[in-house]
């Protein structure tokens, strides 16, 4: 195991001593002498522990850790400083430092300290996974992620969740719709009721009100026996819509009916049934598009999306992707009983730079392939290029007669666009965008737009 560790300290002597030591015994080390250039890379890599000068040139060391620990509340963080004093550990020790090392100091003391540290991380890190297990297993809803673009969608579905409002959720197929839409149940005062999942785009049209409606006996043929509708089987709970853009428009029609009268009719029935239902609805289409285009009802979006939601694309959360990955091969070791596997700084930072189309499921996927075929412990680029992960990162030569970039550079074009288009003004840039002011100055700063 090659954990990663970051060094923060302006004098090139203790990073290099410190770097020499520790690379001897395995660690894969980084170096920064900034806290500008300690937190680009800190955004870039997953690191394991973070050892911080507490006397920087551009910021103050504990000014440094506060914003460590904003992005991540669980990387361990050691304080180095020539001008240890008992006030300075303490507020080290208040702002999240895991521990204090004072200059000088000699190999076999850092040695002691790293070591003590990961092992405490990784405790931390098995408690964690316990708990996550222990939750899943009691039927609660897990969305793993502290990202500020994750952060903001769970801000806002637990606001909705204690309302009976209506909610449409759109987002990439992959990115945790239906875990979201769950979580607003699991957070409502619904949530001792069922919360009922029905897929539209799997649903035959011809069979369709018999699902969602129920049916009464011989009401068709193959009707042997009466059944109970998706909406009986939801009543005083949640119907969660999955794929909602992929049903026709006469079933949309009687949809709306529902939706706006609480009241249905068994298939081959008269009997008018009420039910109260929470509908949560979620597409990976463009649902606008679809009603100017008149494949979706506008008055029937009007009902849907009285509250929306929209769950972010993972290569907008990337800072989550450790998480995630560290996760998913927590449970697929289980799964297929293998020991604990992690992964290698080099299969990191490839995993960081792919765009991850299909999203945190097409991530969950890969580590099961992942946990299936790796030969050692640790996960290196070779077990990702086994796993199906296109590894290769070189700029491709435009076809003739096109002038096409690539996805970054098409992105930066359109970000410098925005920028222009409202005088440099970060927040109505941002709002046009659809994305945090946070997000929009890591990307000024990654592209030097500043």
């Amino acid at each position: 195991m090659r954990e990663r560790i970051l060094i923060v300290d302006d004098d090139s002597s203790i990073r290099d001593g410190c770097d020499q030591v520790l690379s001897r015994r395995g660690y894969d080390v980084s170096q920064a002498s900034s806290g500008e250039e300690a937190l680009a890379l800190f955004d870039h890599y997953g690191f394991d522990l973070v050892m911080l000068d507490l006397k920087m040139p551009d910021v103050n060391g504990l000014d440094l850790l506060k914003i460590i620990r904003e992005k991540d509340s669980l990387v361990p963080v050691v304080m180095i400083t020539a001008y240890g004093t008992i006030e300075n550990a303490v507020e080290a020790m208040r702002l999240g430092a895991n521990d204090f090392l004072s200059k000088p100091f000699e190999p076999d003391e850092l040695l002691m300290v790293v070591q003590r540290t990961l092992k405490a991380r990784q405790l931390a890190l098995e408690n964690i996974y316990l708990k996550e297990e222990l939750r899943r297993k009691e039927g609660e809803v897990e969305i793993i992620g502290r990202s500020s673009a994750i952060n903001r969608v769970l801000e806002q579905a637990s606001r909705v969740a204690p309302t009976d409002s209506t909610v449409l959720i759109t987002g990439e197929s992959g990115t945790g719709k239906g875990l979201l839409a769950r979580r607003i149940h699991e957070l409502s005062g619904r949530r001792d009721h069922s919360f009922v999942s029905v897929d539209c785009s799997t649903l035959v049209p011809s069979l369709f009100e018999s699902e969602l409606f129920g049916h009464s006996k011989g009401a068709f043929t193959g009707a042997g026996e009466a059944k109970i509708g998706k909406f009986e089987l939801a009543n005083n709970g949640t119907l969660f819509l999955d794929e909602i853009a992929n049903i026709n428009l006469e079933l949309q029609a009687k949809l709306l009916k529902v939706v706006e009268e609480k009241e249905f009719s068994r298939v081959g029935s008269n009997r008018v049934t009420k039910v109260d239902v929470r509908i949560i609805a979620a597409t990976n289409q463009d649902m606008r598009q679809a009603v100017r285009e008149g494949r979706f009802r506008e008055d029937l979006f009007f009902r849907l999306n009285v509250v929306a939601l929209q769950t972010p694309p993972l290569r907008e959360r990337r800072e989550d992707i450790p998480l995630l990955a560290g996760y998913f091969l927590t449970r697929f070791a289980g799964k297929y009983d293998r020991p604990s596997l992690v992964l290698g700084g080099r299969a990191l930072e490839l995993m960081n730079d792919y765009q991850w189309p299909g999203n945190v499921r097409e991530l969950e996927n890969m580590m099961e392939r992942v946990v299936i075929f790796a030969a050692g412990d640790t996960i290196e680029e070779d077990d990702l290029t086994m796993a199906g992960l296109q590894v290769e990162r070189e700029e491709k030569p435009s076809r003739p007669g096109t002038d096409l970039g690539s996805l970054e550079e098409v992105e930066r074009a359109h970000v410098m666009k925005v920028l222009e288009m409202t005088k440099g003004n970060r927040t109505e840039a941002a709002s046009i965008l659809g994305i945090d002011r946070k997000t929009l100055w890591q990307k000024i700063k990654r592209w030097g737009l500043g």
